[in-house]
């Protein structure tokens, strides 16, 4: 990565304005429910206390659409944060204004304060230059340590870069360095397998990746999209019938690149998806009217595995059925096992992807985890991140 992280940086005595992602899971208690964002960012931020820096994390919770709703207040992170640390860390009652400065201006070296949601402000969502400036007031040096808002030009993710020096954390050059590697010099055979819902949402990530991958993997509800181009029956399965055309096209675009694109051969299915009363396989891969499908087969397990066990490089995003459910969870856990059993380079989109791993045990198994769902899908459209753009070149 040519940008520079705090590796190239003495933070010794500095005010560190440092942007995390602590939009982290909470329960109707307040509770969180998984700390994995919180605990990604702890290399960054003990590697800066290590050296002497005054610390000021700022991050946002949930949405709560420019007004102050206490049910998305940052209180529950502070806490967990401490005991991660084994170090208390201070809170501010809010990002911005005297008293958030003050509190700055009081820091030792060595110290934590976490700043309160930067989405009680709508300015923050907006990229406010004059917002943007008060958070930039706060610290010396800008570090942005949040790959999973990266994707977004916000105040603080790329409107403070215009204020202060601003660099990468550890994270954020953990994720580009393998996203890089996978799109611009992966080991082949390099397979890509997609997933999730909608074919709508992934078109740019297909096109681009077919410039680059040898085989493509569709699973997940938007196969069956892609299965009704062939004239294959899906039941009552989840399709986006305006998307049948674009489907066609990809797979004829596809095959003139040859580029293999491999799609499921049976299906697990069910006729009440909320009761799941009733769930069988198909014996071929066409589903019968009046049953949907909720994971791939036993048949597509086994292809989709030969491909897995063939490749030097993995890109995963989406899962492959509604793993949510234990029932319909085989196929995706399956998936994730030959991933992990593999000696190939495997990254894993974030999201729901990153969820699926982790919910299955396999995630000390992987390359590299992405912390952000929608930045890691851009970023493999081939797009731009505001947020990384806008860092100091090396």
């Amino acid at each position: 990565m040519n940008k520079k992280s705090i590796k190239d940086i003495d933070f010794k005595s500095k005010s560190v304005l440092m942007r995390v992602d602590f939009n982290v899971p909470l329960d109707e208690e307040g509770n969180i429910t998984d700390d994995n964002r919180i605990r990604a960012a702890l290399p960054t931020i003990e590697g800066l206390l290590n050296q002497g820096a005054k610390l000021i994390l700022m991050s946002h919770l949930g949405r709560p659409k420019g007004q102050v709703k206490p049910e998305f207040s940052l209180k529950p992170v502070v806490y967990r944060l401490s005991e991660l640390l084994k170090r208390p860390v201070k809170m501010a009652n809010d990002c911005i204004g005297d008293q958030v400065q003050r509190e700055v201006n009081n820091l030792a070296e060595g110290e934590v304060l976490l700043l309160e949601n930067l989405r009680f402000h709508k300015e923050e969502t907006a990229n406010d230059s004059e917002f943007a400036k008060k958070l930039s007031g706060l610290g010396e040096i800008f570090v942005n340590d949040a790959f999973g808002t990266s994707h977004r030009a916000h105040a603080s993710t790329e409107g403070v870069t215009h204020f202060l020096e601003s660099v990468s954390g550890l994270l954020v050059q953990k994720e580009i360095e393998y996203f890089q590697k996978v799109i611009t010099n992966p080991q082949k055979p390099f397979l890509f397998i997609l997933g999730g819902a909608k074919v709508s949402d992934k078109i740019p990530v297909i096109e681009n990746m077919m410039d680059k991958a040898d085989s493509i993997i569709i699973g997940g509800a938007m196969a069956y999209t892609f299965l009704k181009v062939g004239g294959i029956l899906v039941g009552s399965s989840r399709t986006e019938d305006n998307m049948i055309d674009t489907a066609g096209k990809i797979l004829e675009k596809a095959k003139a690149k040859g580029v293999e694109i491999v799609l499921p051969l049976d299906h697990l299915i069910t006729n009440d998806i909320k009761s799941a009363s009733e769930v069988k396989t198909t014996e071929s891969v066409s589903i019968p009217e009046g049953w949907m499908g909720v994971d791939i087969g036993p048949k597509t397990i086994e292809s989709f595995s030969s491909k897995i066990k063939e490749a030097k490089t993995i890109v995963w995003n989406g899962p492959v059925g509604i793993f949510e459910n234990d029932k319909f969870a085989l196929g995706t856990r399956e998936i994730a096992k030959q991933i992990a059993v593999s000696s190939a380079t495997s990254v894993i989109g974030g999201g729901d992807t990153a969820a699926a791993v982790l919910k299955f045990g396999y995630s000390d198994s992987m390359s590299h985890i992405s912390t952000g769902g929608g930045a890691s899908l851009e970023y493999l459209e081939g797009k731009i991140l505001p947020g990384v753009a806008a860092l100091a070149d090396k």
